[in-house]
């Protein structure tokens, strides 16, 4: 699927998203190292939402977006909520994977009137992040800024391989995502990316997770060997939300498993009654 951007200044920042369909809001954000392509195979699968697939300043097409600015997690919330200011968007449905999720969480205890209803698959939260190889690359990221395209993309095919469990998807998202670095500083952006990285973003909203009542569902690879099955459990019970376990997936759901993935972001949206289609 070719996903056409949108792009729109806000607060000095030029913001991209995709956007289809009609009805209730939906927001889906991506982690690292992927973009808005993430969900390319969820997208088609989606009923009676409007959906926008926002990009985080610092990734994917927005990498030079987010030069000399703040891209942690925890800002890039508040861009987010930002963003849905400038677009007129009152409250929405937050969707979100791996660190992304996390922009999900944090928006939705910050801001709990713009978020009503919130899905999560393999997501960062609590302290289950970031994972050892990621710190690694953190602890080296004055290699890895100078590292040579070929052997970022070595290290990018690493970690597609490990986190999908359908070798042709990991070879897909490998040549969907691995060109925003090729074109965009490379290595450079990666170091970016990782130093940018703090537990804390999620680990100072975690308290507040179990008092959001709000509709939630939660989708994970049981096999994911990033995102453990025990965080997905965990925010399961936190949300007071129904668990939907993938056997053996991994940790990039969106691309492995896009129908379990759809079926649960419509049943999200189905939950919603003809009073509160707005959300």
């Amino acid at each position: 699927m070719t996903m056409q951007m949108n792009i729109r200044t806000v607060d000095g920042i030029s913001m991209r998203w995709h956007e289809q369909g009609e009805g209730i809001p939906l927001i889906l954000i991506h982690g690292i190292p992927t973009g808005p392509e993430l969900w390319r195979h969820v997208l088609p699968r989606i009923k009676g939402a409007r959906c926008l697939v926002w990009e985080m300043p610092g990734y994917a097409g927005s990498i030079r977006a987010g030069q000399d600015r703040d891209i942690s997690v925890a800002k890039q919330a508040d861009y987010l909520i930002a963003w849905m200011t400038a677009l007129k968007i009152e409250r929405a449905v937050f969707g979100g994977h791996d660190l992304g999720g996390g922009v999900a969480q944090i928006a939705a205890v910050r801001h709990p009137y713009r978020c009503g209803g919130l899905f999560l698959t393999n997501a960062i939260a609590y302290d289950s992040w970031p994972i050892p190889s990621v710190k690694a690359l953190r602890a080296t990221r004055g290699a890895v800024r100078h590292l040579p395209n070929a052997a970022l993309k070595m290290i990018m095919a690493t970690l597609f391989r490990r986190g999908h469990d359908d070798a042709e998807q990991a070879r897909e998202a490998l040549e969907m995502h691995f060109p925003y670095y090729r074109d965009n500083g490379g290595g450079a952006a990666l170091a970016r990316q990782v130093a940018a990285l703090d537990v804390r973003d999620t680990t100072a909203v975690a308290p507040e997770l179990s008092g959001l009542n709000i509709p939630a569902r939660i989708a994970w690879g049981t096999a994911d060997q990033f995102q453990k099955m025990r965080f997905g459990e965990r925010l399961a019970h936190d949300l007071s939300a129904p668990l939907r376990r993938i056997e053996g997936g991994k940790h990039f759901t969106p691309e492995d498993h896009p129908d379990v993935i759809a079926e649960e972001i419509n049943l999200l949206i189905a939950s919603f009654g003809a009073d509160d289609r707005q959300v």
